[in-house]
């Protein structure tokens, strides 16, 4: 009798401890199923009790599948879907400006908290500001109706240039004679056209490249270098037709880079990227493609660090600047002369295939090498550099000579402040910000602050703020101990 008791408890333990082992399994195969969603939304428990980061995502008609690879890429890092209102995500990815509607709270962010915009980049990605923007790569442009008689003056002084009427509200672009120009129309401006395009094939075409800002200041800006958006005009530019916009302007039914015949052979049968495609046709007509790439990166950082001090403005109101990145598509133009322009810069560039899927690949390495510049890759709750076993303060000395003498005493030079014993709390967490970036950069190329080498042809620093002097002779100091920080 006291044998079958025994059994019979020994039974029921097994039971239990079955059920037990059956409601875990459950529980993990639910967890692992939200991991996998991309349209889960919890609301005040945002990590559903798996652990799981959450994104927020704002914009007009965000589930309609402009945003479909975006949301893929975060739940391939195990990423589910939030609510924006909550406040309990990790990353806001948001299509349109989010700094009107969420002001208050996104002033109010906590230290592990990153959204995909800075406050204030519409310096750089509104049309009219950034064709205002004095520089050697902008096309010059005249503000309507304000700079009317400038306009008129460079006209009659250059009779034979061509201009474009543009607008913040439109992407409407066609060449008109001057008299038939409005040049009355509020919030208009008009932009000189480059009338001796680079053709392939006959074709026009525009230059996208991805551009990733990690900090303002300091200054660090990345490029995405692992391929490059072409984009060709249907038509052939000769014999030239103002009328037939297809000659000379991109639009959403561009020519691809797998239908221009020379490019082709390249790209499609070789499987080369765009880019190297690019730059093997040049050189097969004897054109060194190097000459246009340094400007492209020249320009880039050029509009930024003009920008740099009217961002930096705006993100005084907020809690701290660490919070913030941004990826734009600056587009350029280039010339006969491989000389570039910078034509707009896309606050949001498009990252759906939908329209031409071969295109998915591009836009997947561009979020995936992003993610992983920023952390998304890696995230935590309460992610920060100080808190990672990726970095200690002894990956950040540099200059040891300076730093074991008496010349460092005073700690007054700028590449005094990088030793140890002159360095700000500050500047420990934004220099390992930089190392773990340097460290995640996959296919991206930093461009700010720039390369030992780049320097040599730009001698600029000394216009640089200090905190951009600061960083620049840090990855200098880098680059001098270690090559491939060069």
């Amino acid at each position: 009798m006291q044998t079958f008791q025994w059994f019979i408890l020994f039974s029921c333990g097994c039971g239990f401890i079955l059920i037990a082992v059956g409601f875990f399994e459950i529980s993990w195969i639910q967890c692992e199923e939200v991991s996998k969603s991309d349209s889960i939304i919890r609301n005040g428990n945002q990590t559903n009790g798996c652990g799981f980061p959450v994104y927020a995502v704002y914009g007009h008609d965000v589930d309609s599948g402009y945003l479909k690879h975006v949301f893929e890429m975060f739940e391939y890092f195990g990423f589910v879907r939030g609510s924006l209102e909550s406040n309990e995500w990790h990353v806001l990815w948001a299509h349109d400006y989010p700094f009107r509607k969420f002001a208050d709270k996104l002033k109010k962010l906590k230290p592990h908290q990153k959204v995909n915009h800075f406050p204030g980049t519409g310096f750089i990605t509104n049309k009219l500001d950034l064709a205002k923007t004095n520089s050697k790569y902008i096309p010059k442009a005249f503000q309507m109706p304000d700079q009317k008689e400038n306009l008129l003056k460079y006209i009659s002084k250059h009779p034979k240039k061509v201009f474009v009427q543009k607008s913040n509200d439109h992407r409407g672009i066609k060449i008109e004679k001057i008299e038939n120009l409005n040049l009355s129309a509020k919030g208009t401006f008009l932009q000189e056209f480059v009338d001796n395009p680079l053709l392939v094939d006959g074709h026009k075409f525009d230059i996208g490249v991805y551009t990733i800002i990690t900090s303002i200041e300091p200054l660090r800006v990345y490029i995405y270098n692992g391929d490059i958006l072409f984009r060709f005009c249907p038509d052939k530019y000769y014999p030239f037709d103002p009328e037939n916009r297809n000659k000379y302007v991109i639009g959403d039914d561009y020519l691809p880079i797998w239908e221009v015949q020379s490019l082709k052979k390249y790209f499609t049968e070789g499987g080369y990227s765009m880019k190297e495609s690019f730059n093997a046709y040049l050189r097969s007509r004897g054109r060194n493609p190097d000459k246009m790439w340094f400007k492209i990166e020249d320009a880039i950082r050029n509009i930024i660090l003009l920008k740099e001090s009217s961002i930096s403005r705006l993100l005084e109101k907020y809690a701290s600047k660490r919070n913030f990145f941004e990826m734009v598509r600056f587009d350029f133009a280039v010339d006969d002369d491989l000389n570039v322009f910078i034509m707009e810069a896309n606050m949001s560039p498009n990252l759906s295939s939908a329209h031409f899927p071969p295109n998915r690949i591009i836009y997947y390495q561009v979020l995936f090498n992003v993610f992983s510049l920023v952390g998304i890759i890696n995230y935590k709750k309460n992610n920060r550099a100080i808190e990672t076993p990726e970095v200690s303060t002894k990956n950040l000395m540099v200059y040891p000579d300076q730093c074991s003498s008496n010349e460092c005493s005073n700690c007054l030079s700028s590449r005094c402040q990088l030793c140890l014993k002159c360095m700000s709390k500050e500047v420990v967490d934004y220099l390992k910000a930089s190392y773990i970036e340097h460290n995640n950069r996959q296919d991206c190329k930093r461009i700010f602050p720039p390369s030992n080498i780049d320097l040599l042809h730009l001698n600029e620093t000394h216009n640089y703020s200090p905190d951009n002097q600061l960083i620049w002779n840090w990855f200098r100091g880098k680059c001098l101990l270690d090559k491939s920080w060069c």
